[in-house]
């Protein structure tokens, strides 16, 4: 499928949320008279989280009372997630200039980032962003996570997704966090969101859900291919990424990923991956070592948006409108057309063809699923049988 142009924000610099090493001299510097050491963050000593998220589900299940009991809430959540956030230093090799000499082209930096702690077919695993540990050696790369410092055994990514696993050995009495379903969330909903910024481990930050569904978004010097990003305003700083985003059940329901910035720093403009589709990566990294991207054999046209429907006397301004069916493709069998706008893929709203990519690559290998098209000045719904992305399809199909 063919994308639309990125989405320009002139007015910020959308950049990664970790954190290097000059980023927290820098913020030291900024403190006259106060120490700050951050070589190696001091975790606080957590409660059992486990039983605390068991007794906090039921308490918030209700109404909220008085202001002390919504930050009573609010504390008994934080103090349930804390023992599942990881505190991320990666050892990269520095970027260096043409004219460097060999000694300096071998220096390192080493960054800071954020993780979260799960649990997956039995096992413990942790999320994080790929940007956060890109270009490190697997020996490079420490964890902390409830004050015991870990190693990472193996390693798994996807670039197209900016998300990466990181396993680690059994270690009796970590605390998974619960995960939440990001389908489920809607706009306005409090939100907490914890991690590392500026390498100060065990933060909070709070805000609420601004936005859903953001895309087109230019992330990073190779972007990020499928995007389907929630925003808030909950504070986001170099070193929160890879961090979880939860709501007031402790639910983890996004991994925080970057920040649209004029400073630099949180500009109430944060953007974090659902965990839904965080999932969906994960699992295929864990069970088949990369990602299984579903294919629909499509080409869409760039160019469709709620302009050009209205001049065609439609009254819908969404939808992925078809430019080409590549024979024999689970499209074609399907028989979606040229000319046909997809409006609908499996239960969910198309926004547009960027948004069709990427639910088409989160479909699962060998689902039918309902397909709802324009065609013909009607709806029609027809069922697809996802088949597997082949690798010759290149970025610009599905």
């Amino acid at each position: 499928m063919t994308h639309n142009a990125k989405r320009q924000l002139p007015a910020h610099v959308l950049c990664w949320s970790d954190s290097s090493v000059i980023n927290r001299a820098a913020l030291a510097a900024a403190f006259v008279g106060l120490a700050i050491v951050i070589a190696r963050p001091v975790m606080a000593q957590q409660p059992d989280s486990e039983q605390t998220i068991t007794a906090l589900k039921p308490a918030l299940s209700g109404s909220w009372g008085t202001l002390a009991d919504q930050y009573t809430q609010v504390k008994q959540v934080i103090r349930a997630t804390q023992a599942s956030v990881a505190h991320i230093e990666a050892r990269k090799p520095r970027p260096t200039a043409p004219r460097e000499t060999p000694a300096a082209r071998k220096a390192f930096v080493e960054e800071a980032g954020s993780g979260v702690l799960i649990r997956y077919r039995g096992r413990e695993l942790v999320i994080t962003n790929y940007h956060v540990i890109d270009g490190a050696d697997l020996s490079d790369i420490t964890l902390i996570i409830d004050d015991r410092l870990l190693k990472p055994i193996d390693l798994r990514h996807d670039r197209d997704t900016d998300l990466s696993v990181l396993m680690i050995e059994p270690n009796p009495g970590l605390t998974p966090a619960l995960i939440g379903d990001s389908d489920q969330v809607e706009m306005g909903e409090f939100v907490l969101a914890l991690g590392s910024p500026f390498g100060l481990s065990q933060s909070v930050s709070q805000g609420i859900l601004s936005a859903k569904h953001r895309r087109d978004l230019e992330l990073g010097p190779r972007g990020v291919r499928y995007q389907d990003f929630f925003q808030t305003d909950a504070a986001i700083n170099p070193g929160n990424s890879g961090g979880p985003l939860v709501n007031l059940q402790g639910e983890v329901i996004a991994i925080n990923s970057a920040i649209a910035s004029n400073s630099g720093g949180s500009d109430g403009i944060g953007f974090s991956i659902p965990i839904n589709m965080a999932m969906r990566v994960v699992s295929d990294l864990v069970d088949y070592g990369e990602v299984r991207r579903g294919h629909l054999g499509v080409t869409l046209d760039a160019g469709f948006n709620p302009q050009v429907a209205a001049a065609r006397g439609w009254t819908f301004a969404h939808g992925a409108l078809v430019a080409e069916v590549a024979p024999n493709s689970p499209a074609a069998q399907a028989r979606i057309s040229v000319g046909d706008v997809i409006l609908e893929f499996d239960g969910k709203r198309v926004g547009n063809d960027s948004h069709l990519v990427t639910l088409v690559s989160l479909a699962r290998i060998g689902a039918r699923v309902p397909v709802v098209i324009f065609r013909d000045g009607k709806r029609e719904t027809i069922d697809v049988l996802i088949q597997l992305k082949p690798t010759s399809a290149g970025n610009k199909k599905s």
